[in-house]
């Protein structure tokens, strides 16, 4: 070849950079081979294995190569179909799209970790993100057609990183979003049963999850969601409330039925009788439910007349039916109270027939306090006796010196009071005040025997023979020290005493141990 030919021949093969995508024409096809020129000064090869479909592969046929290299020693261009798809489709992609962007693609085949997926060229799926569940059969998304969301792009490595689980989460949310639209308070809807807990019940609305709270289930007690529904279910529900930025939707199933205490005014009037069950018991008191919805309080004290209970268990059980009166009601309060004992008579309402002031009755003392003792003269029906009125003539400290719990006694009504429910009584006025008589013959200096009743630090208590009793001021014991008191004297010891003096009003007696202590000495 001549110099002038060869220049001719230099100025018709183009410059190629490494990396660069060019034209090539398929000029023959030699069994898997695919030779085509680029206008280079070697023809290039092609494996058939790169076309997508081989069958169309023809002399004449034009398509993108990538450039790689020369090869000087095998006199060949080596250049790369697949590579110049995927560098156009990366390009496209880089043009296109960004890391939050959907694509489309085909689940491929798996490798570890994850699968790969042909979205124009092969991107990584992770295993975690192929599905909104996770799953152990994988095999089941080979060949998958779906959209995926681009979480990833590495420009270095030139791989990209899709989610077919964000791209149907961003779906579920979009629809989510577009069925909230389609909802308004008050909406009546269907919904199934997917999932019951202990405060309730979760419905599939479509492309939405509504919640049923326990509260809302019945205008009637409910212990348990499971009481009323059961997986699967498909029931209709109220929409009561919506919250479109958190995508909540609140149902109610009692919602469908008018509220029962809209005409509780007509129902329960005061006074009257009604039936009910036993729903709830606790320390102060029993609720009483008289209808789906609509549930009382009888209070403890409202139990029994003449039954003295320490719990509302003690007369009743869940479950029993009951007969109540109503006593009063707050409609907007939702609250009604009711009494039990009311069904039975009153035994106060007649006590002042059956016990006359001044006349006697007969009891049993049921308690004993600090001011006096509790004697129940029927069921229901306690009188009070007073520590003044135990004895005419004994200072009693407590009325556990004269009275016992459970002990049969008589006593003398002394006053009624029926509304307040309240009956004095006295155990001395059953005998004539012997203060009188006791006393008319006693004056200042009058010596009598006694013994020691009680020891104070103010003196000795005394009962004197007569059976009154008198106090010895400490002042008036010879040779004692308030502090010495009970170490000389013990309870029942006798001792000589005499009348100081007498206060017939406030019925006191005091007396002194000197005088006797003088005349002893002078005996």
């Amino acid at each position: 070849m001549n110099s002038k030919f060869a220049d001719l021949y230099e100025k018709t093969i183009q410059n190629f950079q490494e990396g660069e995508i060019v034209k090539a024409t398929v000029v023959d096809i030699r069994g898997n081979d695919v030779m085509v020129d680029i206008g280079y000064k070697a023809e290039g090869i092609i494996g058939l294995d790169e076309f997508t479909d081989p069958s169309k592969v023809q002399v004449g046929f034009q398509l993108d190569v990538l450039f790689e290299s020369f090869d000087d020693e095998q006199g060949a261009v080596i250049v790369s179909k697949r590579k110049a798809d995927r560098l156009r489709t990366w390009n496209r992609i880089l043009e296109d799209s960004e890391e939050g962007s959907i694509v489309e693609g085909r689940i491929l085949r798996k490798v570890r970790g994850g699968f790969m997926v042909d979205i124009g060229m092969e991107a990584f799926l992770p295993a975690s993100l192929v599905d909104l569940k996770p799953t152990r059969n994988l095999d089941q998304f080979l060949g998958v057609v779906s959209k995926f969301m681009i979480v990833k792009i590495n420009h270095k490595r030139k791989n990209i990183v899709v989610s077919r689980k964000d791209f149907l989460e961003k779906e579920k949310a979009h629809s989510r979003l577009k069925r909230l639209e389609t909802l308004t308070v008050g909406d009546r809807i269907k919904g199934r049963v997917k999932n019951i807990t202990d405060f309730g019940v979760f419905l599939d609305l479509g492309e939405l999850d509504g919640l049923l709270h326990i509260t809302d289930m019945s205008w009637g007690r409910v212990s348990h969601p499971s009481e009323l529904v059961k997986l699967g279910d498909e029931i209709e529900v109220v929409v009561i409330s919506i919250d479109k930025e958190s995508g909540r939707v609140s149902l109610g199933l009692k919602q469908k039925l008018a509220d029962p205490w809209d005409t509780v005014e007509d129902k329960y009037t005061l006074g009257r009788t009604v039936s009910g069950k036993v729903v709830n018991i606790l320390p102060y008191g029993a609720f009483i439910e008289l209808e789906p919805g609509i549930e009382g309080l009888v209070h403890i004290s409202e139990l029994s007349w003449t039954k003295r209970l320490t719990h509302p268990s003690d007369l009743l059980k869940i479950s029993d039916q009951v007969d109540v009166v109503v006593l009063s009601l707050d409609r907007e309060g939702k609250k009604i109270s009711l009494g039990m004992k009311q069904i039975q008579e009153n035994p106060w309402s007649k006590v002042g027939q059956r016990y006359l002031v001044g006349e006697k009755a007969a009891g049993k003392v049921r308690n004993l306090t600090d001011y006096g003792a509790f004697v129940e003269l029927e069921p229901g029906v306690d009188g009070l006796i007073h520590i003044s009125d135990i004895s005419w003539t004994h200072k009693v400290q407590h009325p556990s010196e004269i009275l016992k719990k459970g002990q049969e006694i008589e006593v003398m009504v002394l006053g009624i009071d029926p509304e307040a429910q309240k009956i004095s009584l006295g155990l001395k006025q059953l005998s004539d005040d012997p203060w009188e008589k006791l006393t008319k013959e006693l004056h200042t200096g009058t010596p009598m025997t006694g013994k020691v009743n009680r020891i104070a630090n103010f003196g000795l208590f005394i009962e004197l023979e007569n059976g009154l009793e008198g106090l010895v001021h400490v002042s008036e014991l010879p040779e004692s020290n308030p502090a010495d008191l009970e170490k000389k004297y013990v309870v029942n010891d006798s001792i000589e005493v005499s009348i100081l003096t007498i206060d017939h009003d406030a019925r006191k007696i005091a007396l002194t141990c000197k005088d006797r202590a003088l005349s002893s000495k002078d005996s």
